[in-house]
């Protein structure tokens, strides 16, 4: 889940983490906040890029991995896939082969160099729409429709 430096610590004072803490019901427990929340609060706090870890409760083990991993399913699985059955395959063939060591640096060096090369497109989108003789209008417009959809033009932390 590492990206780059500039991520967003929790409350949890000091740069720390927030703690969420995973009970055998599956319950998840927000200790920053001291409420129960949902794997869909998880997976907004990863898009604004705020620090958590989450541990079993019984055993203090870190599950991050673990709940990570069971967000992309989730989100797999409602309609919005990203992962081909091709990629997944290749994916699982890694596994017990002798180059699977140095697949985690690859993926999280091209995720990140992808994130980048998106902000870039996006503020030269940005800036060819807006100026002109229509830049106000396409503002307005721009703002409007972020403002419907919950979504920003520029998705900061995604």
């Amino acid at each position: 889940m590492a990206r780059s430096k500039s991520k967003a610590k929790g409350k949890g004072g000091k740069g720390d983490p927030i703690i969420i803490k995973k009970y055998a019901n599956r319950r998840l427990y927000n200790t920053d906040s001291s409420k129960y929340i949902t794997l869909d609060f998880l997976a907004e706090l990863t898009r604004k890029d705020v620090e958590f870890q989450v541990v079993d409760a019984k055993s203090g083990d870190d599950i991050t991995h673990n709940v990570l991993t069971q967000i992309i399913m989730d989100e797999e699985a409602g309609g919005q896939s990203m992962l081909p059955v091709g990629f997944l395959r290749q994916l699982i063939g890694l596994y017990g082969d002798s180059m699977q060591s140095m697949v985690p640096g690859f993926l999280e060096s091209s995720m990140e160099n992808f994130r980048k090369n998106q902000k870039q497109v996006q503020n030269v989108l940005e800036t060819a729409i807006t100026s002109g003789p229509f830049g106000d209008i396409a503002k307005q417009n721009i703002e409007l429709r972020c403002a419907g959809s919950g979504q920003g033009w520029k998705r900061q932390g995604r």
